[in-house]
């Protein structure tokens, strides 16, 4: 009786446990087509819950036990590195109605995935859905590579009612981005060497103007820099999560 109090208190406050993180926060954004519920997994991962469906991003292992966690509906993947294609995560949340969306590049692995391509369009589940580039300018390998090259990965831009979220996989501020338009809310990376820096994630959020701002997969990089980036930009919410 005791444990099932104490997850029922950590529910009321909108917390929720997973073994493998102390515990993760929740946010809801209210939209024209009810409420969506956002559960800040760590990292890259996230749940969302819209309309009683359950939708996951870049699924990761380390960051949450998924087998104690709802079966997906939705899940997307944004490119094939482990820390955001993990499929023993990911088949820990299938279940055989789960639509995943992927790039090309992870077809091999999904066959049963739904392949986007960067610019493409699709509706699921009620929810359109638009693929964005996701990719390196500056940022490259020893070698002179690319952490992300050009046409590999995605960036997701979801339609929930009359809201518009942004989840940008492991990208800089590209051009692609800076056009996007009409976004309540976004989720960019930030860390060095690999994504964006807080200069670089402030630059880009001053182009497109999100209503709020998640800086996510920020790894060793303080979070708080891009508040102070941002502090005299008027209309952008930054909203600082534990999604290192």
């Amino acid at each position: 009786m005791k444990i099932a109090f104490a997850f029922l208190v950590l529910l009321t406050i909108g917390v929720l446990t997973v073994p493998a993180r102390a515990a993760v926060e929740k946010d809801v954004i209210k939209t024209s087509a009810g409420p969506l519920e956002i559960t800040f997994l760590g990292h890259s991962s996230l749940m969302m819950t819209f309309r009683g469906q359950t939708i996951y991003f870049d699924p990761y292992g380390r960051m949450a036990d998924y087998t104690q966690l709802p079966k997906a509906d939705l899940i997307f993947i944004t490119h094939d590195h482990n820390d955001h294609f993990d499929l023993e995560a990911l088949q820990r949340i299938q279940k055989k109605e789960t639509v995943v969306v992927i790039p090309p590049i992870c077809s091999g692995a999904v066959p049963e995935g739904w392949v986007m391509r960067n610019g493409e369009s699709l509706t699921v589940a009620g929810i359109a859905v638009e693929a964005l580039p996701a990719y390196n300018l500056v940022h490259t390998r020893d070698n002179g590579e690319a952490f992300h090259p050009k046409g590999i990965g995605n960036g997701y831009v979801l339609t929930f009612g009359d809201k518009r979220i942004y989840v940008a996989g492991d990208t800089e501020n590209i051009a692609e981005m800076k056009a996007l338009k009409k976004i309540d809310c976004a989720f960019l990376p930030m860390s060095v060497p690999s994504t964006m820096s807080p200069e670089m994630v402030a630059d880009a959020a001053k182009a497109f103007r999100p209503k709020m701002l998640y800086p996510y997969h920020y790894v060793d990089t303080d979070p708080t820099k891009l508040t102070v980036l941002l502090k005299n930009t008027p209309g952008i919410e930054v909203r600082i999560r534990q999604l290192q």
